[in-house]
Parts: structure tokens; sequence; C-alpha cells
């Protein structure tokens, strides 16, 4: 059998050290892939930037498509079921990346996290791991997920007493459809409605909050802390609401290391298994330092050592000193593609002698 040619986005890792066994790979920019660079490919490998629909597939030789992403709102799903073109993404394999940005941002902004009420909007791989973390550590949640149950989860509320926390995460898909759908789900009468400083993330999807109205609402009165990792109209973002908020990154919350290179193996593992109808292929090493860095805990507060992990007011800056110096889109993808390494909690060795052992052995922290 010939083998397959390959495109991928050049932000996925590893993909050569994978796939490179199977067929001929090229990278490319994920918002550069058009009709006329995936000609002859059957194998194409994206992320989140890359619209695969009819537009980009009619008439090609694609017969696999590979999204490393947990979210599917970028691919025409039903295009690609009635063309017979086999479907696989990455549900889960950025979850405690995400997790892990969103304590970041606590720790930043609300030092004293663990005594606020937290709510939870969208409690699916991501939204669940949040919750079950905040559970262990003894904190006050709040979810509003409207496709689970109280038999599934403890702490589900209406929506309004979702709203009603000190502060409000977001993990939610971007639908606009359906019963429930997402798209500008916090308008302007819901952004209303927050507690007095109340701190909103958003790590899902940018259209979730509706971007314009938060300019608004972030205009009229400064008691409304606002971490963005996702934004409308990506890459081109509106750079008023980037003054506006209190931290800003380019839609790198899942960006570790692990969570990327997880991304990639699942992707290796459906196409082996579902599209070659093979037993799975020896995976390549992760070419991961296996060596864990020791931290120390002595004297700090949990927020400190979470810092200390991942400062997220390193990427607000960096990418704030970025899109100042020259074309938004440019800067955006630029931060993106350039992002330096982050590593998970499991990558941090504490001694098992620490006040805040239990804590961060919670949270995932290797514990001597």
């Amino acid at each position: 059998m010939t083998s397959p040619r390959i495109i991928a986005d050049q932000n996925m890792p590893l993909v050569e050290d994978y796939f490179g066994q199977l067929g001929k790979v090229m990278m490319m920019p994920g918002r550069d892939i058009n009709r006329q660079s995936i000609e002859g490919a059957e194998i194409l490998l994206v992320r989140s930037v890359t619209q695969v629909n009819k537009s980009l597939l009619e008439g090609s030789s694609v017969r696999f498509v590979g999204s490393a992403t947990a979210g599917t709102d970028h691919i025409d799903l039903d295009y690609l079921n009635n063309k017979s073109i086999q479907f696989s993404h990455a549900p889960g394999s950025n979850a405690d990346a995400v997790v892990q940005y969103v304590l970041s941002a606590f720790s930043h902004l609300k030092p004293q996290w663990q005594q606020s009420r937290v709510g939870i909007v969208g409690c699916g791989n991501v939204g669940g791991r949040l919750y079950q973390k905040l559970v262990n550590l003894g904190i006050e949640c709040r979810v509003y997920d409207p496709f689970l149950n109280a038999s599934q989860i403890q702490d589900l509320v209406s929506f309004n007493e979702a709203l009603d926390c000190d502060i409000i995460s977001l993990h939610t898909p971007l639908t606009t459809d359906g019963e429930f759908p997402t798209h500008h789900m916090f308008n302007q009468q819901v952004l209303a409605q927050l507690k007095p400083n109340c701190l909103l993330i958003n790590a899902g999807r940018g259209a979730v909050i509706d971007n314009l109205a938060l300019i608004d609402r972030l205009r009229q009165s400064d008691n409304l802390k606002v971490a963005l990792d996702v934004w409308e109209s990506e890459p081109q973002i509106n750079t008023e609401l980037l003054d506006l908020v209190s931290i800003a990154t380019p839609h790198i919350a899942g960006y570790s290391t692990e969570g990327k290179i997880r991304g990639t193996s699942m992707l290796y593992d459906a196409l082996c298994r579902s599209y070659l109808d093979r037993e799975f292929i020896q995976q390549p090493s992760m070419s991961m330092e296996d060596k864990k860095v020791p931290l120390d805990a002595t004297g700090k507060v949990l927020s400190q050592l979470l810092l200390e992990c991942y400062n997220i007011d390193a990427d607000d800056q960096r990418m704030r000193e970025t899109l100042k110096q020259g074309e938004t889109g440019q800067g955006f993808d630029y931060l993106r593609k350039t992002y330096p390494q982050r590593r998970e909690y499991s990558h941090y060795r504490v001694a098992a002698d620490t006040a805040l052992n239990r804590q961060l052995d919670l949270l995932g922290f290797s514990i001597d």
C-alpha cells in the first residue's frame, strides 16, 4: 500500500515522530491550510483554527480528519459523515492544563480563592475536572450544565444560581441551536447580574461571551475582574476589550507540553485502530524530560506555589507587549506558535513534610 500524504498543523508537537512512520508529513500553519495545500493528502490533522468543512474538503482525497482538540465546533461533522470521512478528536487531552490555567487565574486575581464560592458553567471534560479538584479541596461550588442531572453532579443548580458566585469559570462548547445554545450566553443582561468584584474566566469558546456587551459592562464599572483566554473573531481580537480585562491570553489555556502531546498521541492511536485497521503501532518516545523538578513549599500558601508552577501574568504581559508592536492577528498567532514550554503539576516534586501536602497531592503534584 502507498504511504499516505499527511497534512498537519505545525502547532501539534511530535507529529513527525508519531506519523512519520506511516507516511510523508507536511507541517504548516493551521490558518494556511486550504484546498490547494491538501491536494493529494489522505490524512488531515488540525487544531481549532482550521475550519474543516465542504469548502475545504470537497473534491479532495482526504479520508481521515483528526483534531487535536476537545471541541469540534470548527468541524462540519455532518459533512464528514455524509462523505464517509473518518473523524477523531482528543477530548480530555488538555483538561488538566486548562484546569491549571484557571487555578493560576484564581491565584493571581483572587489570592484568597479558597474562601470563595465558585460557579462552573459547563461540566464536561474540563469543567468536570475543575469541579472535582475544587470539591476535593473543600471549595463550595455551584455547577450549571443543562445536559447533566443531580445524580451525576451533586452541586447542580439553575443558571441564575450559578451566577451568584464570587468566581465564575466558563467551559462550554460553542453552539448556536438546540434548546440550550451557548452563543452569547453571557449577554448584556447576564453580565449585569454578576456580583460586585466577581471574577469571570472564559477558557472555553470566545463567543460564549458577547464581547461588545462585555466592553460596555467594563466601561461602566471596574468592579468586575475578567480573565479571557478565548475571544470573538480570533485572531483579530478587539483590542479595546484587551485593554479592559484583567488577564488576557491568546487561546493557550490548554497549551501544556503534556496536554499537546496527549492530543497528538490520541489521534495517532485513533488513526491506527479505526482508519488503518491495524493494531496500535508502538508509540515513539514522548521526548520529554522524566526527571521531576523539585519545588520548595516551605512557608508558602497554595496560591504562591501554583503561580511558581505557572504564572499566568507572564502570558498576559507577553500578549499585551506583542500586540502593541504590530498587526493584531499576526501577533495573536505568533504568540500561539512560539508559546514557551509549560509543564503540568505532575512534573513538580514536593517534599513529603510540607503543610500543603494533602492539597498538592489532590491537585496532581508528585509528593516524595
